[in-house]
């Protein structure tokens, strides 16, 4: 593995993870599930799913914000907010970390999405619909903003540096750790609390029943008969230190943060391209310090749709030629959380760094010959292992992709 010079800034570590998740509300419950390979898809409940062929999804159960926010109203965010202030209050608690001490410093909150205060925005709708303008609720309206899903963060725990939300779809919680990182990185921040969420909709599952991408029961990356993703929803968040501070004050690190890339080569709007994936691999490669070689564990985008593993496994074989790491997806159980996805990924990736696992392509039964006979997607349930080095993807529509990687601690 090659080594980051001196003036590449600050050494940055995950030292806390918090979920809320269609597997559990905590890290320890989704961790849980992720290993015994564990499906969180059923019945939709979220909103009324008659006249969909297909009406399964990866939801939340018993989630009450009540419950777990205490540092701001939970009525005054809608459901997404709510995931990421709960899912960073769970990170905080993990960490062991003093919020009294990341309200003064200077913490920032990064968080993605894709389709925002989604709920809220087609209950607007409702009621514009039904009555017009005059019958819209103005207190309602105030919810709808995508920015207050990082806002709800920075509420809840008293934060007072940046408060950002990315909007890049499904890549957009590795855009938000990748800025995180840098904010940290260069001294710009003390600490950061990243990850995404997004809660369940109608409006997105008919775009994707439009689109004819959803599973008749549940997503199946990369086997022979995969037939499309599971829409699902939930809040995923990752405590990011600088190295110092994590050790000054005793704190447990999960792993560092080694670096990412991006690239958007907006070609399609639905369909990915393997080259620009490629890129983005060797620009994460090139920013973490290391080489193909050091890569032990490819957490996948891993739909579930015949173009993006293909695509997506096209792309992995031209960076890594002839050697390509075991490769598995987490949407298997999850189902497609949207913004929150990568997220996810990398909450699960710092636990496999730290406590020596390879997580589960579960649903997988038969693998697609046209895939490599050699791919290693660990069906089934969780593998021991030891890691060093796990690479997280992230893609969206319209070309958004963004990769980090994590490597496992070692001072």
């Amino acid at each position: 593995m090659s080594e980051k010079s001196a003036d590449d800034g600050r050494r940055v570590v995950v030292t806390g993870l918090g979920a809320v998740s269609s597997l559990g509300l905590g890290a320890r419950d989704l961790l849980s599930g992720i290993r015994a390979g564990r499906s969180g898809i059923g019945p939709i409940e979220q909103f009324d799913g008659a006249g969909f062929e297909r009406t399964r999804a990866g939801e939340v159960r018993g989630f009450r914000p009540e419950s777990h926010l205490t540092g701001t109203d939970p009525e005054r965010w809608g459901r997404s907010g709510q995931f990421a202030a709960a899912a960073a209050r769970m990170a905080v608690a993990d960490a062991a970390a003093d919020p009294a001490a990341l309200s003064a410093g200077r913490t920032a909150s990064c968080f993605g999405t894709t389709n925002g205060e989604s709920q809220v925005l087609e209950r607007l709708t409702a009621q514009w619909v039904a009555g017009g303008l005059s019958a819209v609720d103005p207190e309602l309206a105030a919810r709808a903003d995508a920015g207050r899903i990082a806002q709800a963060v920075s509420a809840e725990l008293d934060l007072g540096g940046e408060a950002v939300t990315v909007g890049t779809a499904c890549a957009a919680s590795n855009y938000a750790i990748g800025y995180g990182y840098d904010l940290i990185r260069t001294g710009e921040a003390d600490a950061a609390l990243c990850g995404g969420a997004d809660a369940s909709n109608r409006a997105t599952h008919a775009g994707f029943h439009r689109l004819g991408a959803l599973a008749e029961d549940v997503p199946r990356p990369f086997d022979e008969d995969r037939d499309g993703i599971v829409t699902a929803e939930g809040g995923a968040a990752l405590l990011l230190e600088p190295l110092d501070a994590a050790l000054a004050r005793g704190a447990r690190i999960y792993a560092e943060v080694l670096g990412y890339g991006m690239t958007c080569d907006a070609r399609h709007m639905t369909n990915p391209d393997a080259s620009s994936i490629a890129e983005c691999i060797r620009r994460a490669h090139r920013n973490a310090g290391i080489k193909p070689g050091d890569v032990d564990y490819i957490c996948a985008h891993g739909t579930g749709t015949r173009a993006n593993d293909s695509t997506e496994t096209a792309a992995v074989r031209e960076v890594f030629t002839d050697r390509v790491p075991p490769i598995s997806s987490i949407k298997s159980m999850l189902g497609h959380t949207m913004g929150a996805a990568a997220g996810f990924g990398a909450l699960v990736c710092c636990a496999a760094l730290a406590e020596g696992f390879l997580p589960p392509s579960a649903t997988l039964r038969r693998l697609d010959p046209a895939l490599g006979p050699d791919l290693d997607c660990v069906p089934g349930q969780a593998r021991s292992a030891r890691p060093r080095v796990a690479q997280n993807h992230g893609f969206a529509f319209g070309g958004n992709n963004a990769i980090t990687i994590f490597g496992e601690f070692r001072a």
